[in-house]
């Protein structure tokens, strides 16, 4: 498939993006950016919410990452069904109850502005990081197999690709996110069938004889059994529960597709169809990554970063069918990571850090300002995104994740004792809480690895959140 082809697809799945944008942005007003008008179907969110959550990253790494860990990912996807329970049991209802719009305002009814304050600012700079990192995974592979045949260089791939997303999220907000979500979810499920049943068929398989390979493999180990190791799965299992509570259930980003729903009913009911889809389709990208590396022994190649394999084989090995469908998924998990990012740190930043809601700001400058914020952020993802490219290595990615860890960690500790304790800490020192205990799970992870040779996974969160739950409790303003 040349370039030519491939950036056609490109003009025309991105014209119908347009077209959505066009049709559910009529007349929007802050009310309809910020919250769809709370009348978005519950049954459209809980769909579009699969491609959100399975960002260009997911697209790409989890099949890729079989042919390293095999399935020990499984276990932490079925951390996530317990942990979207707990999020439509016990955060939706306190979110519709407040009435709110930002889900980080509940903090400054519990405890303050500094806890409030505090609590944005640990979303922004994940989300950010997170975004940005994803959008520049999916646009190197855009810029690799389109815009580099044309001469185009990165940074103006880079740029080309934020402008568009600006242009069909300014007006509609989280109402044209919704629709959006639903059709990128479809072209994504559509490139992981289509590239199972294509390799499949060059492998001569059956769907029986294909389960029957993936089973026999080494790719189909599930738990990893040594207590040490990070992907111990009793430890997987707790740190997807834990995953989800916190970048899902304390995520603006992800709330504000729920937040959106006509009712407080279908925003659970949205929630738990939701984490059904999503397991069935985290056990498609397990399946996939199987019979990709099945696919590469037989056929002899050779693959230095896993992360490539997907695109390499869709691309060049398969009929351009897959491949075609291939670049319309990997499109859909672009825009999905970046579009409803950045709706959503336009609206964290808007209401929690400048505070429209709160002042008496007329309505027109309101829109105003939301605009001119819209645009900041747009311009600070290419900015971090061209950064990306010019200081890229395996190192700085993963440093990248750790910090998003970390920053979430405190979210969890702010939110546990304000649901779970009766505690009220002296507000004004809640930020230095929020500040410190980053820090302290760094040095405790650190110590722990060398001293005792155990590797912190994904549950550095909960020694994040115990670092400022006690923070808080010494804190707490004594009766």
């Amino acid at each position: 498939m040349n370039a030519l082809t491939i950036g056609v697809i490109f003009l025309a799945y991105t014209a119908l993006l347009f077209l959505v944008a066009f049709l559910t942005g009529k007349k929007a007003d802050d009310e309809a950016y910020y919250r769809g008008n709370r009348r978005s179907p519950w049954f459209v969110v809980a769909y579009g919410m699969v491609g959100a959550s399975l960002s260009g990253v997911t697209f790409m790494s989890v099949p890729g990452n079989v042919l390293r860990e095999n399935f020990y990912y499984l276990p932490m996807v079925l951390g996530f069904i317990a942990g979207y329970i707990v999020v439509a049991k016990v955060l939706l209802p306190l979110y519709y109850r407040l009435n709110l719009t930002s889900i980080y305002g509940y903090l400054d009814v519990r405890f303050g502005m500094g806890a409030y304050k505090s609590g944005a600012a640990c979303f922004l700079l994940s989300r950010s990081l997170g975004a940005t990192l994803r959008m520049f995974l999916v646009v190197s592979v855009l810029h690799e197999f389109v815009f580099k045949a044309m001469g185009i260089p990165f940074w103006a791939a880079a740029l080309i690709f934020m402008l568009l997303i600006l242009g069909y999220t300014m007006r509609g907000g989280i109402r044209t996110i919704v629709w959006t979500d639903t059709l990128q979810t479809t072209f994504m499920l559509a490139a992981v069938f289509v590239s199972v049943f294509c390799i499949a068929r060059a492998m001569n398989w059956s769907f029986v004889q294909m389960i029957g390979a993936v089973k026999d493999s080494p790719f189909s180990a599930i738990m990893d059994f040594d207590p040490k190791s990070p992907r111990f799965f009793v430890k997987q299992f707790v740190s997807g529960l834990f995953v989800t509570v916190t970048m899902t259930g304390l995520d603006q980003d992800m709330m504000q597709k729920n937040l959106s729903c006509r009712n407080l009913k279908d925003a659970q009911k949205n929630m738990y169809t939701f984490s059904v889809i999503l397991l069935i389709m985290n056990v498609l990208f397990l399946l996939l990554g199987a019979i990709l590396g099945l696919y590469a022994q037989q056929n002899g190649l050779v693959y230095g970063d896993t992360d490539q394999l997907f695109p390499s084989v869709a691309m060049r090995c398969l009929p351009p069918f897959a491949g075609l469908t291939f670049i319309i998924g990997v499109l859909s998990a672009a825009y999905s990571s970046a579009d409803g990012a950045l709706t959503a740190i336009t609206t964290s930043f808007t209401i929690d850090i400048l505070g429209v809601e709160r002042k008496q700001i007329p309505a027109v400058r309101r829109k105003k300002i939301r605009y001119h914020v819209h645009l900041l952020m747009a311009f600070v993802f290419l900015g971090m995104i061209i950064a990306f490219d010019v200081f890229k290595n395996d190192s700085v990615i993963n440093m990248v994740y750790d910090i998003a860890s970390y920053t979430y960690g405190p979210l969890l500790g702010l939110f546990v004792a304000g649901i779970c304790t009766p505690w009220k800490p002296r507000d004004r020192f809640v930020p230095w809480v929020v500040l410190f205990s980053p820090v302290l799970s760094y040095f405790t992870a650190t110590l722990t690895r060398v001293l005792w040779g155990y590797h912190f996974g994904f549950e550095l969160l909960l020694l994040n959140g115990l670092f400022t739950l006690t923070g808080l409790y010494l804190l707490r303003v004594r009766k």
